[in-house]
């Protein structure tokens, strides 16, 4: 099942289209098809998969060959969240040869790393399916990629965390030490956040959370590196007042136990920052 996925603008993949068709083609253009491609020569190709997966970034396709020719005929066969196997035809692009040609490696470079974070999601959302635990990604995105990586985590089914530092405060070990201790980097926060500022609070230990809950003040708990064990202890101790994260190393194979221990949120960094891109081709037809 696709699902209902709200589009992004092509205002956000503009920017990054732009940049990746200018250093392809760099100051002298695309010196193979110079030599090659026969003037007026058209050709038809199609993008097809080579692996099972699911789909994202169809748009920055589109742009990859609409940016050099708006003429040119581009037709998506798959919506992005789409669950595609072997051999499935995702997108057909037909016009001049250089275009295509031109295009090709941009727009693939693309569909396969936001495919790859989509279909890596969507494994480790369907590990944790029957729990209430939503599977987020974090800001440990690609600089320039951020929106469109984040883009495609929601393709696989999956929810974002903060997009930049000023979406919420987030106090981290670091910042606890500069305080010197829970109590007053949570009191320090209080009074600079304003009353839609939420407040999220990381700790390594039970004992943390136990003098968190006690200034209190904070809406979201990250519980960093804790076994299952440990989680479900830390979920009975917060009951219910605030929201629980799980963050660590979290796996495929790992998520349904940490799932299990209640918490209602797993994040996981690798869906952006080192996710295996997924096989996509372009082949022509002739």
């Amino acid at each position: 099942m696709t699902l209902s996925l709200p589009p992004l603008p092509d205002l956000m993949w503009e920017p990054i289209i732009r940049a990746g068709l200018a250093e392809d083609f760099g100051t002298g253009g695309d010196a193979t098809s110079q030599a090659i491609v026969h003037p007026g020569q058209r050709l038809r190709a199609v993008f097809r998969a080579r692996h099972e997966g699911v789909v994202a970034g169809m748009a920055g396709v589109r742009l990859a060959f609409t940016l050099l020719d708006p003429q040119i005929s581009f037709n998506a066969l798959k919506a992005d969240g789409a669950r595609i196997v072997p051999r499935d035809i995702l997108a057909e692009v037909e016009g001049p040869a250089e275009v295509v040609l031109g295009g090709e490696r941009t727009a693939l470079n693309l569909l396969s790393h936001l495919s790859g974070i989509a279909t890596s999601t969507r494994q480790v959302v369907d590990a944790v399916k029957g729990s209430k635990a939503r599977i987020c990604c974090t800001r440990k995105t690609l600089p320039g990629l951020r929106a469109v990586q984040k883009y495609a985590v929601k393709a696989g089914g999956g929810s974002n965390h903060r997009y930049r530092l000023d979406d919420a405060i987030l106090i981290k070990d670091n910042h606890i030490a500069l305080c010197g201790g829970v109590a007053s980097a949570l009191k320090s926060a209080r009074q600079r956040a304003g009353h839609l500022m939420a407040i999220a609070l990381e700790v390594d230990t039970l004992d943390q959370l136990e003098a968190a809950l006690a200034c209190g003040g904070a809406n979201v708990f990250l519980l960093d590196n804790m076994t299952p064990e440990l989680l479900r202890c830390a979920v009975e101790m917060v009951k219910g007042r605030a929201l629980t994260e799980a963050s660590g190393g979290i796996t495929p194979e790992t998520a349904p136990a940490i799932a299990a221990s209640g918490v209602d949120v797993l994040s996981l960094g690798w869906l952006t920052h080192s996710v295996k891109a997924l096989d996509i081709g372009l082949d022509i037809d002739l």
